[in-house]
């Protein structure tokens, strides 16, 4: 089933976000990632959203995420980024098409 990287990024340092951003997307097309949003965070519907850009991947699986986070080339973005582009990172598994069960 399909799992999505959610990302929130904040760019501290331009030069630097160029860098691991061209590292990084090397790094997730090369596992089997799939960009499906990418860009400035838009205004909230509800509640408030803290960072300026937002960026959601998909991959075939998990385990394919799980495989690009720990690549030798993912962390070599990571330490391009180091204390010059602010990120958080959620990892979600895909939904059946058929959406989720309540709980009974």
């Amino acid at each position: 089933m399909s799992a999505y990287v959610i990302v929130n990024v904040d760019v501290l340092d331009e030069e630097a976000g160029l860098a691991y951003a061209r590292v990084a997307q090397k790094s997730i097309l090369s596992h089997g990632g799939r960009y499906l949003v990418a860009g400035p965070t838009p205004e909230p519907v509800e509640g408030a959203w803290d960072s300026s850009r937002f960026v959601v991947i998909e991959f075939p699986d998990m385990e394919r995420i799980r495989e690009w986070y720990d690549s030798p080339e993912y962390r070599r973005a990571r330490e391009i980024r180091e204390g010059k582009v602010r990120v958080q990172m959620l990892f979600a598994e895909g939904a059946p098409p058929e959406g989720f069960s309540l709980p009974a």
